[in-house]
C-alpha cells in the first residue's frame, strides 16, 4: 500500500471497526485506546457526528469551561485525546449512568492520562485496543485461511498459496503498520520513524507525568529492549545490555519506571505467559515475552533496515545477515497480527514456556471455554518434524482442549501435515 505523502490518507477499513460498530449500536460509550499513530482518529471519525479535538489548546480551554458542551454536541460525541481533560472522562461516565442512547460517546487516548480519573469507568466505557495493520489490513496478500475457523476445533482444511517472499515480510517489518508510515520510503521513513520514537522519548513521558533525569539511559534501555524482542530476557539483563561497559549501573527503582510508562503509552506490549488452570502442566515459567507495539520501532531503535537484516538485493536475497535477530522480529510481526485476529474472535493470546526452556510455544490463543489454539513461528519456508515437535507434545498433554495446532512460516502455500499440524503462511492468516 503506497500513497503521495501530499495527499490525504483514504480510510482502510480495519478489522476493529466490525468490533467497534458492534458495541456503538448498543452501548453508549467506547474508549478506543492504542499508541499514538495507529489510527484511533481516522477509525471514530468514519462514525461521528461532532468532535472535540483536545490536543488543540483552544478546544481544551473551551472543555475545561464547559464539559456539558458535549451533552448538546450531534452524536456521536467523538472525544480526541481524551486524557489532556480527564475530567471529561468522569463526565460521560457520570451522562451515562443518566441513561445515554447507545453510541453516543467515542474516546481517543495515546495514553493514560497523568492524573487518573476518579472513576476507572468500569461498566460504563469499555475499552477497546487498536493495534498497527495486520498484514491483511496492509493489503499485502489475500488470506485463505480464517482464524476463526482455527478456533472452532473441527481441524478445518488449509489452503492457499501466496507469492509472498522473505524479502517482502522483511519490508513488511521495517515498514510499521502505522498508517501514516506506510509508503514512505528511506529516509523519509528513517525521518519519521526517529520523529515518533523522539516524541516518545522528549514529550510523551512528560506528559503522562514521568521526567526523565538522565535520557540517555532511558534511549540505550529501549533500544536494549528492542534487541530483546519475542524473548524472556529478564530486565536485569536488559539494563545490563543497555549499560554494557559502564561500571556504574543505574539503579532498578530508575529503570522499571521506563518499563511502566511505556506500557501506559502502549508502545510496549508484552505477552503473558500461559498459566493453564484445566490441565496438568507443571513447571511453568511466569515471564512474559517483549514486545513493541510493531517490530518496525524495534528495527529502528537497532539502526535496523532491511540491507541490515539481509544480503543480496532483488525479492530473493541470497542470505539472511542476522538471522535471530530477524527470526525474532518475523514472531513479533505475527504476533502482533494474530494479536488483532484474536480480539476480533474474542480470545486471549499468550505463549507457554517451560522453566529452563524444556518446551516452549510461541502464541497460545485461548477461548472464553479455555480450550486453546497453539502457534509455532518458524521463519523459514520448510516445515520438518523437528518444528513441531512441540506442538505435537501440547496435543497429547491437553487432548481435547487443544482445538487445533499450527506453524505459521513465510513458506508459499497453506496445507495439513499428515500428523495434523497445519502449516500457514503469515500473508495467508485472515480472521
Amino acid at each position: 500500500m503506497s500513497h503521495n505523502p501530499g495527499l490525504p490518507i483514504p480510510y482502510t477499513r480495519r478489522i476493529v471497526d466490525d468490533e467497534l460498530d458492534e458495541i456503538l449500536a448498543v452501548l453508549p460509550a467506547v474508549a478506543l485506546e492504542g499508541p499514538r499513530g495507529v489510527g484511533k482518529t481516522a477509525t471514530a471519525l468514519q462514525r461521528a457526528g461532532s468532535v472535540f479535538t483536545l490536543d488543540d489548546p483552544a478546544q481544551t480551554s473551551v472543555l475545561q469551561a464547559d464539559p456539558g458542551l458535549v451533552l448538546a454536541a450531534k452524536p456521536p460525541v467523538l472525544i480526541d485525546e481524551w486524557q489532556r481533560v480527564p475530567a471529561v472522562w468522569d463526565f460521560v461516565r457520570r451522562a451515562v449512568d443518566r441513561g445515554c442512547e447507545p453510541g453516543r460517546f467515542i474516546l481517543t487516548g495515546s495514553c493514560g492520562p497523568a492524573t487518573p480519573p476518579s472513576h476507572s469507568g468500569a461498566g460504563r466505557i469499555v475499552t477497546l485496543r487498536m493495534r498497527p495493520m495486520t498484514l491483511d489490513e496492509r493489503g499485502f496478500a489475500t488470506p485463505s485461511v480464517k482464524l476463526a475457523d482455527l478456533l472452532m476445533g473441527h481441524r478445518a482444511a488449509v489452503s492457499g498459496e501466496t507469492a509472498a517472499t522473505l524479502r517482502g515480510y522483511v519490508d513488511c517489518i521495517i515498514a510499521s503498520g502505522f498508517p501514516g508510515m506506510m509508503g514512505l520510503r528511506d529516509r523519509i521513513h528513517r525521518r519519521q520513524m526517529d520523529g515518533y520514537l523522539r516524541r516518545i522519548l522528549d514529550v510523551d513521558f512528560t506528559e503522562v507525568g514521568h521526567a526523565v533525569r538522565r535520557p540517555a539511559v532511558l534511549e540505550r534501555w529501549l533500544a536494549a529492549y528492542a534487541a530483546a524482542t519475542a524473548t524472556t530476557s529478564s530486565f536485569e539483563t536488559i539494563r545490563d545490555a543497555a549499560t554494557a561497559g559502564q561500571r556504574e549501573k543505574p539503579a532498578k527503582t530508575t529503570t522499571m519506571p521506563y518499563r511502566d510508562v511505556l506500557e501506559r503509552l502502549w508502545i510496549v506490549e508484552p505477552l503473558p505467559a500461559w498459566l493453564p488452570t484445566r490441565n496438568r502442566l507443571a513447571r511453568l515459567s511466569q515471564a512474559p515475552k517483549h514486545h513493541l507495539a510493531d517490530p518496525a520501532l524495534a528495527a529502528r531503535l537497532l539502526g535496523l533496515d532491511a540491507a541490515g537484516l539481509l544480503v543480496g538485493g532483488g525479492p530473493k536475497p541470497t542470505t539472511v545477515r542476522d538471522g535471530p535477530l530477524l527470526g525474532q522480529f518475523f514472531e513479533s510481526l505475527v504476533t502482533m497480527c494474530v494479536r488483532v485476529l484474536a480480539q476480533g474472535a474474542e480470545a486471549r493470546v499468550f505463549h507457554l514456556r517451560q522453566h529452563g526452556g524444556r518446551r516452549e510455544v510461541d502464541l497460545i490463543i485461548e477461548r472464553r471455554d479455555q480450550r486453546v489454539l497453539a502457534i509455532e513461528v518458524k521463519m523459514g519456508g520448510a516445515v520438518g518434524d523437528e518444528d513441531v515437535k512441540n506442538l505435537v507434545w501440547l496435543r497429547e498433554q491437553l487432548g481435547e482442549e487443544c482445538l487445533d495446532a499450527v506453524v505459521i512460516n513465510s513458506g508459499p502455500r497453506a496445507y495439513r501435515r499428515p500428523d495434523g499440524i497445519a502449516v500457514v503462511p503469515a500473508a495467508l492468516l485472515g480472521p
